[in-house]
């Protein structure tokens, strides 16, 4: 059974070295396999993407959210992702670690994102009064999304999945 209440506070916040706010978040994605016509991975690999909790003025993004003393940095992720989109999976590599401005606070916080490779996706969910969450194209979501860091992640893991893909192609036919 899933717990059907956000955590709030920053009262457990992890902050780094130089007294930034640690943020995690990931990337929900999902390979439409049943895609036959199409051979290229990325036409058929989908994203989630979700809304700020105060509505869609922000655009929209990946979950994301503080990463708590009491947990690991990937069960801050998959928590986020819970929370705010509604979806658990396999969490994979990092993908990065970023800097960037924040909108409430007038500071700097450093963001570090992974991919989730989502095998559930649920009914109901945390935060799914406040938030609208959509699956798109990589495409629409380069779009959708205001933060450039979150851009440059997404990018990231194109690259990523991309170049495993064509390993696999490439050791298929050299069997």
């Amino acid at each position: 059974m899933v717990a059907l209440v956000s955590r709030q506070g920053r009262q457990l916040q992890r902050y780094s070295d130089s007294g930034r706010r640690l943020v995690v978040g990931c990337i929900p994605y999902k390979l439409n396999i049943n895609n036959q016509c199409n051979s290229d991975l990325i036409e058929n690999m989908e994203v989630l993407v979700v809304s700020s909790q105060k509505g869609n003025e922000n655009g929209m993004m990946f979950p994301k959210g503080g990463w708590e003393s009491d947990e690991t940095i990937k069960q801050a992720a998959l928590r986020e992702a819970l929370e705010e989109a509604g979806v658990q999976g396999c969490i994979e590599r990092r993908l990065g670690r970023w800097r960037y401005p924040s909108r409430t606070q007038h500071t700097i916080n450093e963001g570090i994102m992974f991919p989730l490779n989502v095998s559930e996706e649920l009914v109901h969910w945390p935060e799914m009064d406040v938030r609208e969450r959509r699956w798109v194209s990589v495409e629409e979501a380069r779009e959708m999304c205001e933060h450039v860091w979150m851009k440059e992640a997404l990018d990231r893991l194109v690259r990523r999945i991309s170049f495993s893909n064509m390993q696999k192609a490439t050791k298929a036919s050299s069997s």
